[in-house]
Parts: structure tokens; C-alpha cells; sequence
């Protein structure tokens, strides 16, 4: 299965105008056993209630009346169940959950659009790609300003993307690339299936639902074509130096000229209406950001980090990053909602869990020159801790002394740096 999607992969990057057929032929018992290792086997199950674990106690069953449906062209697709997370400082965000059989298909249709698409994408594209991550669009970022000519920053976020994309356009899209009307029907059944929400069922006009397996893909298809290749084709051929990094649907761009930064911005809008989509203006500004202006003091959020100007040890100008006020204070809201939810496990798994929770925001916020805030989230975050296993009985636990022997113990990750440092024949380029 690997060796055909390579090859579909190897024909998508050679011949660019080529459109693919008899994808459908791709879809068999083979590929859905291989996808179904891929599968989260601790996902929530769907409307249908079937679990990872269900499903696969007759999974041979499964796969050879689903692969006949699909074939035959009778497969439906199931209800979509919706549930809410709560998003710090805004409106819930709302989840799609396929059952777990769609989940299974659209993970095979997911590998095969990514086989097509991926030769395609642009580089500044980063959000649900294979091997790059927000990591990776922040160390980028980071040496594209920092030894770029740039001097302007637009920054920009599209309100609501997953609910506006537009079905009509995201088919005519896909058809540049495909010639295979089955397999079409096959992700229109998926835009237009219902959503179970509270009892009542909703039909999807537009959108496609946060949580789907094919979801992610799709919707970089879609900026793909409204944003992503008329930047590189159409921005850059009428301005100066210029860039564009985007992480699903969070972008910045940077240019050289002022006339070139205000220029974009003006016309981003309109572009973006053209696919139905529009702008959080909120989140949407122009900003002068340049080593050559450090006293304005600029900065801009991207990812979770806040971007800024400073000076190194050696005088020159120096970009530093640090995590956004915003991002650390959810982090210690959501650490506090966590220990209370988890202070009675037994202290053996508690601890293990923290650790593991900790090295997970160090590894992502533990960039070179953010030592300080990951010192302060782990400040904040111990004395919340210290509290919360103060009243697990009446009287008090701990002292400070005691509570410091009891990390000691069981060894709680500090604060470290996990970014690795550039090349010195890179720094000394600068």
C-alpha cells in the first residue's frame, strides 16, 4: 500500500496538471487493515457508540461488508456527533466525532489525497502535514526574521474556517486532481452528513467538522489554493522580499516595503471573501517590525510565542521569543482544572502524569531565551499543586519543606531548554 501511494506521490510532483483515477481501486481490504493500526485507539467513539476495541473484535467482518458498500456504492455515511471544548477567553470550539467505520474510511481517503497533495503544497504551509509541526513553523519564522530583510509583519487569523469552507468551491478544488467521480461522491457524503447536536440533527450547508480524520487535509487543500499559491505566484511577483508561514488556518506574512505590507493587507480581505471566508479583524493588524526600529518596541503572537526585537551580548540586533501572555496564562488555568481532576489518583500515577504533562510544555515552549517563562509556569504551577494536595485530608499535608522533598522523590521535570542551538557557522553568517 506504501509502494502505491509513493507512486501516486512520484507521478503528483512530475506531472503537476496530471488529474488521478480509479482511486476507489485503491480502497480495499488491504489499505483499511494497514489504516486501521493508524486509527487512536483511545478516540471516543461516534454516534454509534462502537468503540476502537468493538469494532476490532470482528474486524475482518467489518472491513469485508464495508469495502462491499463502498464498492458497491451503498456505503452511507453516519450522523456526526458534536460535543464542545471549552476555549479560554472565547466561545466553546466545536468537535466533530465520526463514528468509528467513518473514521477508518476517511483515514484511507486522508493517506491518498496526502499522497496526491503533498507534492504540491508550498513550503510555508505546516499545519497537518507529515513530519512538520507548529515547532517547526516557529524555528523558521525565526530565521527568516531574524536574517531576512524584513521590516513589516501582517498578521492575520480567519474567523471560523472549519464551519465557512465552502462545499461547491473544496469540490471544484479537488477535481484539478481528480478524475474519479465515485471517490468524490465519496468525501461529499462526508461534507454533507448530518450533526447530531443535542438531540437534534443539523445539515452542514458549509463547513467541514473539527475532528473528522479527513478534515485536516481537506481544509489544507482549501487554503492551498485561496491562499497558499496566490501568495507564492501572485504577492510575491508584485512585491519586494517577501514570506509567508502558515499553520492551518494562523498565518503571518512579512515584507520588506511598507507599501507592499499595506498593499496585501488591503486586498487579503477581499481575497479571502472570494472563498467565502473572512478575516478576524481582531487578530488581523500591520505591524513596522524591524532590527532597525528596536525602540518601537513591536512584537507580534504566532503559535503560542510572542516575537520581539532585542539586542545580543555582542550589541547586534537579536529576535527573541517567549511564550504569549495569553497562551501562559491558560497554561496555569488549565494545569489548576487538571490537578483538580486528578489530585486523588493514587501518588505514584499522579506524579507520573505530571511528569509526562510537563515534559510535553517543555518541549514545546522550551525555545532558546524563554527560560523565564517556563520558570514562571512552573512557579505557579507548584504552588497550585501545593495547595491542591493540602486539602486532599482536613488538616494540612504539607509544609514547603516536606512538599519539596516529595518532588525530589519523585523526580518532577524542571524547567529546561529542549531547542537545539543553530549551527555556529549559521550564527556567525549573521
Amino acid at each position: 500500500m506504501q509502494t502505491s501511494l509513493r507512486g501516486i506521490a512520484e507521478k503528483s510532483a512530475l506531472h503537476k496538471d496530471h488529474r488521478f483515477q480509479n482511486l476507489m481501486g485503491l480502497i480495499d481490504a488491504g489499505m483499511l487493515y494497514w489504516c486501521w493500526k493508524l486509527l487512536n485507539r483511545k478516540s471516543v467513539p461516534g454516534v454509534d457508540r462502537v468503540t476502537y476495541w468493538q469494532y476490532g473484535e470482528r474486524l475482518t467482518d467489518h472491513v469485508a461488508n464495508l469495502v462491499e458498500r463502498v464498492k458497491g456504492g451503498w456505503y452511507r455515511a453516519k450522523l456526526v456527533l458534536r460535543r464542545f471544548i471549552p476555549k479560554p477567553g472565547g466561545k466553546p470550539r466545536p468537535l466533530g466525532i465520526p463514528a468509528t467505520e467513518d473514521k477508518l474510511l476517511q483515514t484511507a481517503v486522508a493517506k491518498i489525497l496526502e499522497a496526491i497533495y503533498e507534492p504540491i503544497f508550498k513550503a510555508g504551509s505546516f499545519g497537518y502535514r507529515p513530519n512538520r509541526g507548529a515547532l517547526d513553523a516557529i524555528k523558521e519564522v525565526s530565521l527568516k526574521l531574524q536574517f531576512g530583510g524584513f521590516n513589516y509583519i501582517v498578521e492575520a487569523d480567519i474567523r471560523g474556517f472549519f464551519d465557512a469552507i465552502d462545499h461547491r468551491l473544496l469540490m471544484e478544488m479537488l477535481k484539478k486532481k481528480i478524475d474519479d467521480k465515485p471517490f468524490l461522491s465519496l468525501i461529499k457524503k462526508w461534507l454533507k452528513a448530518g450533526v447530531l447536536e443535542e438531540g437534534r440533527v443539523i445539515d452542514p450547508v458549509t463547513g467541514t467538522p473539527q475532528g473528522g480524520t479527513v478534515s485536516p487535509i481537506l481544509a489544507n487543500i482549501y487554503l492551498h489554493y485561496a491562499l497558499d499559491e496566490w501568495f507564492e505566484e501572485v504577492v510575491k511577483a508584485h512585491c519586494g522580499q517577501a514570506y509567508f508561514c502558515r499553520y492551518a488556518d494562523d498565518f503571518m506574512c512579512a515584507f520588506q516595503n511598507q507599501k507592499d505590507a499595506e498593499r496585501f493587507y488591503k486586498v487579503l480581505g477581499k481575497r479571502l471573501e472570494k472563498f467565502g471566508l473572512a478575516l478576524a479583524e481582531e487578530k488581523t493588524r500591520i505591524i513596522r517590525f524591524s532590527r532597525l526600529h528596536r525602540e518601537d518596541k513591536a512584537l507580534f503572537e504566532f503559535l503560542g510565542f510572542e516575537f520581539r526585537w532585542g539586542t545580543s551580548r555582542a550589541g547586534k540586533p537579536q529576535l527573541r521569543k517567549r511564550t504569549s501572555r495569553k497562551r501562559h496564562r491558560n497554561s496555569i488555568r488549565n494545569f489548576g482544572e487538571w490537578c483538580r481532576k486528578n489530585i486523588n489518583l493514587q501518588m505514584t500515577d499522579f506524579f507520573s502524569k505530571l511528569n509526562a504533562k510537563l515534559r510535553g510544555y517543555y518541549n514545546y515552549y522550551g525555545v532558546i531565551g524563554n527560560f523565564k517563562s517556563l520558570a514562571s509556569f512552573y512557579y505557579r504551577a507548584m504552588k497550585i499543586l501545593f495547595k491542591r494536595l493540602n486539602r486532599r485530608s482536613q488538616r494540612k499535608s504539607y509544609t514547603w519543606m516536606g512538599f519539596n522533598e516529595l518532588l525530589k522523590y519523585f523526580r518532577i521535570e524542571k524547567p529546561r531548554i529542549t531547542e537545539k542551538k543553530l549551527p555556529k557557522q549559521l550564527e556567525m553568517a549573521f
